[in-house]
């Protein structure tokens, strides 16, 4: 297939907005020690003849994906992980080294070999959602790294040559800094039937056919993250598959303008909504992706038909991506933290003579770090696989990613509480510039002497677009169901969970373990059975 144009474009739309010339001169991606720079977006290879991948967004094609203005606040979100990992105050987390060659590579596409690793990875996730909101490109790091172990488990499982091929493919997206769009959840049709009992097939991605040179696959994927302005579609199975489902556990690589791909996308944000201090500039596109009988050559395909393999991707990426979405969700919280306490200080208020303002700001702190806390447990707690990669404590993982699935509607109601009314009831921002009524709204909506009315306005507005706008609520539902739906992870939780460990500690405690005729036996003195039917020795006589 070769490199699609939109590698470039894509990665000039990057430079454009977010880089100067001089800091697209200092990129070193691929770079080892002492060697020359690799990565200069004038030697990024180029198909002219290649199309511009197939995007609709509300009814209409989208003609340039790096110069659609509806997609723009996705692109600007993509372009924080590329920006701060040029910024010398953030090059531990957002860059690292390498193992096999020692190249600087970006954070986002690293294997974690340490927990160290996974800390860092956590770190920055939270950093570059503390700026975005939603990076979005910390998905292609969780899937990279689950691949990287499923695909040496679907050697043994096939005896083929998966691990080799995702090795060298690994290194390309490495050395070009890609972004990878991760294509994981399945239409899924009836909820009640399994893949192969479908009416339609194409509700879950499968292998179509399979020829000399590779695999066709055609159906699904109904929710892809930033899909459209990604530079290639990593497609994973979204469950484990039985025998007879075995053409759906495929995983693969894909170029966004591959022929046969269609994305229709939800702009990203609230491009050009005057109202929307936040999202018009930082968003996030979702698109369902349609593969209609899409190539894939054999260098691309990391499993195809594996199932053991890719229950194992599944649960692994599973894993991953909770642990990221703690570190997203703690940086969406460090903006409602300081947003709040604006507000706070705008309204004229003061936490330490108003106790009920103070209560409210620590229970939110105590939300963000409290799940934010899972994380870090997690990343200590990390396992190594059978590739030598680790991965996050299950259970600490599921936890986090619990808490904040639902504690994200006690974040936004905090966040109101703190902030007042004006939020809701703040007019809209033409009405600053009304020469009729801006003077009057400026008399009446100031707050403290010495802060301006327009800034207490524009606080209320950035409050209402992070918690009360329709962008807020979207966060809340990817919040509740990104990386799997609250039931999912309890269900992670109790099948990782070491309950007989903990029975068998109580059942020590109790009895260590001895039963006598279904009644526990007690080595406390005059408790042989339930009843207590022993009575103790008596105290031997005090000595004169």
């Amino acid at each position: 297939m070769g490199f699609p144009c939109t590698l470039d474009k894509n990665l000039t739309s990057f430079e454009y907005r977010h880089n100067s010339p001089a800091a697209i001169d200092r990129r070193d991606w691929g770079r080892s020690e002492g060697e020359s720079y690799a990565y200069d977006r004038r030697r990024l290879p180029r198909v002219p003849e290649a199309a511009e991948p197939r995007v609709f967004i509300d009814g209409q094609r989208v003609t340039s994906v790096a110069d659609e203005p509806l997609l723009a606040p996705g692109i600007a979100g993509v372009g924080v992980t590329y920006d701060f990992a040029h910024h010398p105050a953030h090059a531990a987390l957002m860059t690292a080294r390498r193992e096999t060659t020692g190249a600087l590579i970006n954070r986002m596409l690293h294997i974690d070999e340490t927990t160290t690793d996974l800390l860092r990875k956590l770190e920055a996730v939270r950093l570059v959602c503390q700026e975005s909101g939603c990076a979005q490109r910390y998905l292609a790091h969780d899937a990279l790294n689950a691949i990287f172990e499923a695909s040496l488990l679907a050697d043994e499982e096939s005896g083929g040559e998966y691990h080799q091929r995702f090795q060298a493919y690994l290194q390309h997206v490495q050395a070009k800094d890609l972004a990878l769009g991760i294509a994981m959840t399945d239409a899924k049709g009836d909820r009640s039937k399994r893949p192969s009992a479908q009416a339609n097939p194409d509700v879950y991605l499968h292998i179509k056919e399979r020829r000399a040179g590779g695999i066709v696959i055609r159906g699904a994927k109904a929710i892809v993250t930033g899909a459209p302005y990604m530079h290639e579609l990593l497609v994973m199975p979204c469950r484990t598959h039985l025998p007879e489902d075995a053409a759906c556990a495929v995983c693969c690589a894909v170029p966004v303008d591959a022929p046969g791909i269609t994305m229709i996308a939800k702009p990203a944000g609230r491009p050009g909504e005057a109202a929307a201090k936040f999202s018009a500039k930082y968003g996030q596109s979702v698109a369902v992706v349609l593969f209609d009988d899409v190539f894939v050559p054999h260098e691309r395909v990391f499993l195809a038909g594996e199932c053991a393999a890719g229950g194992h991707l599944t649960t692994s990426y599973a894993t991953h991506h909770r642990h990221s979405c703690i570190g997203a969700r703690a940086g969406f919280g460090d903006l409602l933290i300081g947003a709040g306490a604006l507000m706070i200080e705008a309204n004229g208020l003061d936490p330490d003579r108003h106790g009920h303002i103070r209560d409210s700001m620590v229970e939110l702190i105590k939300i963000v770090e409290g799940f934010y806390a899972c994380g870090v447990a997690a990343s200590v707690y990390g396992t190594t696989g059978a590739a030598g990669t680790l991965t996050p404590d299950a259970v600490f993982a599921n936890v986090g990613k619990l808490l904040l699935s639902t504690q994200i509607y006690d974040m936004h109601r905090l966040a109101h509480e703190v902030s007042g009314g004006l939020v809701v009831a703040l007019p809209g921002p033409a009405e600053d510039h009304n020469p009729e009524t801006a003077a009057s709204l400026a008399a009446v909506l100031a707050g403290r002497a010495d802060i301006p009315a327009a800034r207490r306005m524009e606080l209320a507005r950035l409050m209402e677009d992070l918690t009360a706008s329709h962008q807020a609520g979207w966060y809340s539902v990817i919040s509740l169901h990104g990386g799997g739906s609250p039931e999912a992870m309890k269900r992670e939780i109790w099948r990782n969970y070491p309950v007989a460990d903990r029975r068998a500690v109580v059942e020590h405690l109790l009895d260590r373990g001895v039963l006598d005729e279904r009644r526990r036996l007690s080595r406390q003195p005059g408790r042989c059975c339930a009843t207590g039917c022993e009575t103790p020795a008596p105290l031997p006589a005090p000595v004169e």
